[in-house]
């Protein structure tokens, strides 16, 4: 009898031996990622790639924006998804506008791809970005001319990743914003984020004394006192307390850096002495990143919009704006509420939106102190057609001007069925001179899905990336670009059919040399000119 237990428990032991190994062949499986290039894969492979674009337009250099140079950021355009801490998604460099173009793709991950929503750019040129996928979010550096993977920093998996493995719902894994998704570059080109173990950390690329490059973690500081943690693990599949997840990490002008998280806790880190500070907004939640200029940081919540400065770290409310967040959650949006971050833009203009039943309302306000009689907001203006007005991306701001999409009726890439929904719509929205109020300037009826959209001041075109129904239900992806001034499209360049090429909320970058970049639900693609 004992022989036969002793042969059964090795038998068993050799079973779960192989059970862990196969498991651990498989995420490597997952993960495993080369450094050569695979292309992107097209679903539909005879189909008209052409670019276009419209030879009676003449490109014009827009004035910058104004925004002075974060101190402890690196050069606004490249440090941040929005372009850096005003939030303003425009670019300095002239970006691809002619028909004479070449798109270079490259799917990211292993046997499972991963989507790369967030750009930065380090000195040298590269971009240094965040790719989420099935068992954790990574950091990326590609080489900027080739896109081969130069380096790579895995975070830790999400606990959103393991809820929607036990609940069974991909939606959890696309209405959570938290893990790194909106990390920023600082000024010692050092990537910046919370992860999902509620750490915020700063790690660096570096090139070796080979040629080789390497990320290397320079600092860490660990916020579970502050931030709970009990969330859905391999080894916590029914958590009965409190997670919550750091959304979003930047600095202010002094070097403190702040924080925020999706349910509503704001607060502060001295990364010189490790203190830490913090509030909450009282059960508010904030999905979106947030702007900083050098009075303080301006946060949406699902309730509100915040103006809040340090008094000796601690975030404290200087002005409170509420707004119309609407009966529910809308298909286009992740939450019940704005889905805009906010914007700084001209000499003392923020914006945002609401969430309005009826139609969705661009919001302009004014962020410093007021003058006697002044109201802070001075326009609220309903965009879009009734019952079908959504965003869930950031605006353009530039000047006076404020251009936003309209993302209603799309969803995320894992469970969009019917693309003939999506609503379509872009406006541009001008405060008036005399700050009376606002006017419509012009409209366009692009589709724009979900893409976060982007400004060159290099040739005054707006970007945005599209898509064309085929006659086999397929869609052709392109990047189109509106003239600033009218509205009116002069450049399409199409880069892909199916979903690889579908960007599912990631960003358009526009590169210091003026390569543009967008994000996709299976890699990266870069247009430049030949």
């Amino acid at each position: 009898m004992k022989k036969f237990f002793r042969v059964t428990f090795k038998a068993l032991l050799v079973l779960l031996l192989i059970l862990v190994a196969g498991l651990f062949f498989v995420k490597w499986r997952i993960d495993h990622e080369v450094a050569l290039v695979t292309p992107l894969s097209m679903s539909t492979e005879d189909v008209d790639l052409t670019p276009r674009s419209d030879p009676a337009f003449v490109p014009q250099i827009l004035p910058p924006t104004g925004e002075p140079q974060h101190p402890y950021m690196a050069a606004t355009d490249t440090s941040a998804m929005h372009s850096g801490s005003w939030e303003s998604d425009t670019h300095p460099a002239k970006a691809v506008s002619s028909a004479d173009v070449e798109v270079i793709t490259r799917r990211a991950g292993g046997a499972a791809a991963r989507q790369c929503a967030t750009f930065t750019f380090i000195k040298e040129g590269h971009p240094l970005i965040l790719c989420g996928g099935f068992t954790s979010f990574r950091l990326q550096l590609l080489d900027k001319d080739s896109l081969e993977l130069l380096a790579m920093y895995d975070l830790p998996m999400r606990p959103s990743t393991f809820e929607a493995m036990v609940i069974r719902d991909t939606d959890i894994i696309f209405t959570d914003t938290s893990g790194g998704a909106y990390m920023y570059l600082d000024n010692e080109d050092r990537a910046v984020l919370a992860d999902a173990k509620q750490r915020i950390r700063r790690i660096k690329a570096e090139q070796l004394d080979n040629g080789k490059w390497q990320f290397r973690e320079t600092d860490s500081w660990d916020m579970t006192d502050y931030v709970p943690n009990d969330c859905y693990h391999w080894n916590n599949l029914r958590p009965t307390g409190e997670c919550d997840g750091i959304t979003t990490v930047m600095p202010d002008y002094n070097g403190l850096l702040w924080w925020v998280t999706r349910k509503g806790r704001v607060g502060s880190l001295n990364p010189e002495d490790g203190k830490v500070v913090a509030t909450d907004l009282g059960g508010e939640e904030i999905q979106n990143s947030f702007a900083l200029d050098e009075d303080g940081a301006y946060i949406v919540s699902d309730h509100a919009m915040y103006h809040m400065k340090l008094v000796d770290g601690m975030p404290t409310q200087q002005w409170r704006v509420p707004y119309d967040r609407g009966s529910g959650r809308k298909v286009g949006s992740i939450n019940q509420g704005s889905g805009t971050s906010p914007s700084l833009f001209g000499e003392n203009y923020l914006t945002f939106t609401d969430n309005a039943d009826d139609h969705m309302n661009i919001y302009v306000a004014r962020r410093g102190a007021l003058a006697e009689g002044e109201a802070r907001v001075i326009c609220k203006v309903p965009v879009f057609t009734k019952g079908a007005s959504v965003t869930d991306n950031s605006m353009i701001a530039y000047d006076r001007s404020i251009i936003l999409e309209n993302n209603s009726g799309y969803t995320n890439s894992m469970i969009q069925k019917d693309y003939s929904v999506i609503e379509g719509g872009v406006v541009r929205v001008d405060v008036l001179e005399d700050e009376s109020g606002c006017e419509t300037v012009w409209t366009n009826p692009l589709k724009v899905p979900s893409v976060v959209p982007k400004l060159s001041l290099g040739n005054g075109i707006a970007y945005f990336y599209s898509f064309d129904l085929l006659e086999n239900g397929d869609r052709l992806w392109s990047l189109v670009g509106l003239d600033f001034e009218t509205g009116k499209e002069v450049v399409r360049i199409p880069t892909g059919t199916g979903e690889a090429f579908n960007n599912n909320w990631a960003s358009i970058a526009i590169a210091p040399n003026g390569d543009t970049w967008v994000g996709t639900r299976e890699g990266v693609l870069k247009i430049r000119e030949k």
